[in-house]
């Protein structure tokens, strides 16, 4: 397995529960961080959420990928702070 084929897509009792839409590996080595792009299955409207976002972290060891933290970014809203954060940061 590569960090290429690192997934968070969730299956439970047939239903796609947890669709990742996108990704981007943002470090590789024996340390692995990916941004995920997804949407979760909400069963009351028997559809998929609106776009969210997570920041994942996996340690490689012995070959194989152990999840050690994340970060969910819950909605448009938060994601959009957090650019215009970085990019009035990386301005000064």
């Amino acid at each position: 397995m590569t960090a290429d084929d690192l997934t968070i897509d969730y299956e439970e009792n047939g239903i796609l529960t947890t669709k990742q839409t996108d990704k981007m590996i943002l470090s590789k080595g024996a340390w692995v961080t990916i941004m995920f792009r997804y949407q979760t299955w909400e069963k009351a409207k028997e559809a998929y959420s609106e776009d969210k976002y997570t920041i994942r972290r996996f340690q490689k060891r012995n070959g194989e990928y152990t999840p050690r933290s994340k970060f969910n970014i819950t909605n448009a809203k938060q994601a959009k702070m957090i650019i215009e954060t970085l990019e009035g940061w990386m301005k000064a």
